[in-house]
């Protein structure tokens, strides 16, 4: 099926010269009069080389000089502060100008990218912005996500007039400084201090100037995901861009595949797997898009459109081949819609078996069965299950047994397992929880002679000696723990086991520190953990997470503990929330 829709006609605004001008002189000679000056897509200057100048279908060199440090310096003093992302602009414009450093961190290549404000360019995707539904933006970098995401953000504000704020990490969008282009229209910006506080900056938005739409470019990490996914239950459309060139990019990348529902493998019975003739194990979606149409940007003139992110990601997931809907624009400037079943292979085809292979089915935020696993030291508590006679006990070992006769079974090393442990003073249901979902081997014992350790809270061995003495008498190594929480409790079961390492603290698996389970006690220590794991750890900086209940605090603190930081509550209620701090 093939109809077409009128386009407006394309107005350009690039203000060229205002990026030339910070170029030094022998470069700037070459472009002023340049043929091609109107497809000019960036300005390479690398220490040592050729400068380059780069159009959309042939790369030309500026001149026969290599670019030295007085060239960059020259172009360093003539544009903004460069963020913690290497990028700077020039005030009043859309130009980005990027920067690469040495080790010593100095500034040794410049890319000046060129920012054009194109007006018409959202024709092909007019009748779905005015829908209200949230829309995610997919290409390759260069086909043009930007423009049209600014674009949108202007027909939104001026033509709808709704309220709406654009989260502008980069500057990228609305310009540099600190007044914003007049491409984005009535549309407000927000500016971000550091590309990591990205996703404090959504929640921001949202709970502070009541938009009806956020625009969002480059969503790339796992919290910003998050962030997304918490302003669109909160009925605010959305319209976001993600690195991808089609909608499988993102089915298969862990980090953003919950914009688009997120997977999980699920175990069908026999008579299901038999209806479906398909494995027992399969994949499906684990929650609604948090964007409910896609547009994969193909080229800057063919669309391809995804009306109903949902099914199209079901019939992916099931092998199937979803209904797309191509848009191209005409030569005469007018917008071709056609429909078609796009033709798979079977190897285009995601297969369960192929990706079970991959992350995806162990992490998100949705439910306890699909968190990260904890890898504990080199054993696992599958090598545990190698051992057929190991297997077999597995129901014994795993709980409380009655008093009597011990049933050992050589471990992965030669080991006696499991571990029958003589608990006092720890809470019962604490240490239940921690063996059953790390699969310790490691029996409880209400009878102190049939035990192999005890293990206790430090101030109850140092106030009891009668429990002193009794471990004494029967040769009965005690562990003491700090306090009776589930880090304290998972780091004494691992150290006495000799799973423990000290120097590296292993991903917390969520369901330890969850009570009932939510998926709002499960969101918020997915965040934690993210914060701590993407943010805390590896860059040396406190991170802020969103407001929480006192009771979803705590299980943070908990969380945070783990791995050995400490955290800070802050705020008044209802926005009291966590801070964290690194080592």
């Amino acid at each position: 099926m093939s109809n077409k829709i009128l386009s407006h006609k394309k107005q350009i605004t690039d203000e060229l010269n205002k990026l030339l001008a910070i170029l030094p002189r022998e470069i700037n000679n070459y472009l002023e009069d340049h043929q091609k000056q109107e497809h000019l897509i960036e300005v390479i200057l690398d220490l040592g080389r050729i400068p380059e100048a780069r159009f959309r279908d042939e790369v030309a060199y500026l001149g026969e000089k290599p670019v030295t440090k007085e060239d960059l310096e020259y172009c360093i003093h003539r544009v903004g502060n460069f963020s913690g992302d290497n990028r700077a602009g020039i005030e009043r414009t859309l130009h980005r100008i990027s920067a690469i450093r040495n080790r010593k961190g100095e500034i040794i290549g410049l890319t000046c990218r060129i920012g054009r404000a194109v007006f018409g360019t959202i024709a092909m995707i007019r009748d779905l912005v005015e829908t209200g539904e949230s829309i995610l933006l997919l290409g390759r970098p260069g086909v043009g996500k930007t423009t049209a995401l600014r674009e949108i953000a202007r027909v939104l504000a001026d033509e709808f007039k709704k309220r709406v704020v654009i989260i502008d990490t980069s500057n990228e969008i609305a310009g540099d400084g600190d007044i914003p282009h007049p491409a984005i229209g009535r549309a407000r910006r927000m500016q971000v201090a550091k590309p990591e506080l990205q996703h404090q900056v959504m929640i921001e938005a949202v709970e502070n100037h009541m938009p009806e739409v956020i625009v969002i470019d480059e969503i790339g990490t796992e919290l910003e995901a998050i962030a997304a996914r918490t302003i669109a239950e909160r009925g605010v459309q959305l319209v976001g861009t993600a690195h991808g060139n089609q909608i499988e990019n993102l089915i298969k990348n862990p980090t953003l595949s919950d914009l688009v529902g997120g997977i999980q493998a699920v175990t069908l019975g026999d008579d299901e797997a038999r209806r479906r003739g398909s494995q027992k194990t399969v994949l499906e979606r684990k929650a609604p898009p948090t964007f409910s149409i896609a547009v994969e940007m193909l080229e800057r003139q063919r669309w391809t459109i995804h009306r109903d992110v949902a099914n199209t990601i079901d019939n992916l997931l099931r092998g199937g081949q979803p209904i797309l809907e191509v848009r191209t624009v005409q030569d005469d400037g007018e917008v071709s819609i056609t429909q078609k079943t796009p033709n798979f292979n079977s190897e285009g085809l995601l297969k369960a078996q192929n990706i079970l292979e991959t992350p995806l089915s162990t992490q998100g935020w949705r439910a306890s069965g699909k968190m990260k696993p904890v890898s504990i030291d080199a054993r696992k508590p599958s090598d545990y299950r190698k051992n057929k006679d190991f297997d077999q006990m597995l129901e014994l070992s795993w709980h409380q047994v009655a008093e009597g006769d011990k049933v050992r079974t050589p471990g992965p090393n030669g080991e006696d397992w499991p571990v029958y442990v003589y608990p006092y003073g720890i809470g019962r249901s604490e240490l239940d929880q921690v063996i059953d979902i790390l699969k310790l081997p490691v029996v409880l014992t209400k009878d102190i002679n049939n035990a192999d350790v005890v293990l206790a809270l430090r101030s109850q061995i140092k106030n009891h000696s009668k429990l002193r003495q009794m471990a004494k008498n029967r040769q009965l190594p005690i562990h003491g723990i700090k306090s009776s929480t589930i880090p304290q409790i998972t780091r004494g079961l691992q150290r006495l086991l000799n799973m423990d390492d000290q120097s590296v603290p292993e991903s917390a698996d969520i369901r330890l520190f969850t009570e009932a389970g939510n998926d709002d006690e499960i969101e918020a220590l997915e965040e934690a953990r993210l914060a701590v794991e993407q943010i805390v750890i590896p860059k040396q900086q406190p991170v802020e997470l969103l407001p929480r209940s006192a009771k979803v605090r705590k299980m943070q603190h908990e969380l945070v503990e783990h791995y050995r930081l400490h955290s800070d509550s802050f705020g008044e209620e209802p926005n009291r929330r966590l801070r964290i701090y690194p080592a």
